[in-house]
């Protein structure tokens, strides 16, 4: 089943995506309360708003599919990792701590954009790039989840594309902090949430998923590769995630970025001459199952606002 939230005169409305049709939920009733609800009962929900006509998916706008307590975004494609870090040091390899365990950042759930909805370029941001990703969204309250029982604590899956801009995120990694404002400004999630019962019979005998991931700029793709890539799966991130502190209902655990050219970093990274995206770029992310978001590349908004430099300590 596919669980949108879509705008309609003036307000939000959760909605039932069937082929290219929409059918609303009851007023009032939002995606994020058939998570809390469970699967099951969300979908039987769901199987009951699915009467008429509907409205012609072409129609509606798209909002993201939920509004999530939390996004925790993932570095789960080894690829991606190495490409990315020989932008700073044309010998870099990825390294031990990498490997130990799925490493995390959380990122701003209010600046969660649609599947179609334009992103403008933050203020300052010269090298703007994408980042291919799906994210899981999880299903239960809970703690200390063991990776044997996380599959019955995630919902469904969505794509999302991570906007990432580079010049900024660069100088916030040297504080030693992770990335703020080079990250906080815009993440896509949609264009809708397909339920885990549907995604989940597609694994393979080894449990990935071999979902086909593919980017493109302006018609022209740019990167592919396959969800299975992934270095661990959605319940061990999910199990890491949970371990020694609670996750939510509806928080979103995103995947990190697949290789194959997923982001224009890892393209830098392996002396790929591409342009950063510009405003007027249209960015298309599909993956095989969950659907295509496509958001255009706008001019920055309003000024820059100044930022006074620190004040020296004075023994």
């Amino acid at each position: 089943m596919r669980l949108a939230t879509v705008h309609l005169d003036g307000g939000l409305r959760a909605a039932v995506v069937v082929d290219d049709r929409v059918h609303l939920m009851p007023a009032g009733l939002t995606v994020l309360d058939l998570v809390r609800s469970g699967l099951a009962a969300a979908v039987e929900a769901g199987a009951r708003a699915v009467s008429g006509a509907g409205l012609p998916l072409a129609d509606v706008r798209l909002a993201p599919p939920l509004e999530p307590p939390s996004v925790r975004d993932f570095m789960a494609f080894e690829e991606h990792v190495e490409g990315a870090l020989r932008t700073v040091a044309a010998d870099a390899a990825v390294p031990q701590e990498w490997y130990d365990a799925p490493r995390f950042y959380f990122t701003n759930p209010a600046a969660l954009v649609g599947a179609h909805d334009d992103v403008a370029v933050p203020p300052g941001c010269e090298r703007l790039d994408f980042e291919l990703e799906v994210a899981a969204v999880v299903g239960r309250d809970a703690r200390d989840v063991a990776a044997a029982d996380a599959d019955a604590h995630l919902f469904g899956y969505a794509v999302l594309n991570d906007w990432s801009a580079r010049d900024l995120q660069r100088p916030e990694m040297r504080v030693g902090l992770g990335p703020c404002k080079g990250k906080d400004f815009a993440t896509t999630l949609g264009p809708w949430i397909v339920t885990a019962d549907e995604v989940h019979s597609w694994r393979d005998a080894d449990g990935t998923l071999p979902l086909e991931m593919v980017v493109a700029v302006g018609g022209v793709e740019v990167g592919r590769d396959r969800l299975s890539s992934m270095a661990w799966t959605f319940g061990e991130l999910l199990s890491y995630a949970s371990r020694g502190a609670p996750v939510r209902a509806g928080d979103v655990l995103g995947s990190g970025t697949c290789g194959g050219g997923g982001s224009l970093a890892e393209l830098w990274g392996r002396g790929a001459d591409v342009a950063p995206l510009q405003p007027g770029d249209v960015v298309t992310m599909t993956v095989e199952g969950l659907g295509t978001i496509a958001n255009r590349v706008v001019a920055p908004t309003g000024g820059e606002p100044a930022v006074a430099p620190a004040r020296r300590r004075v023994r």
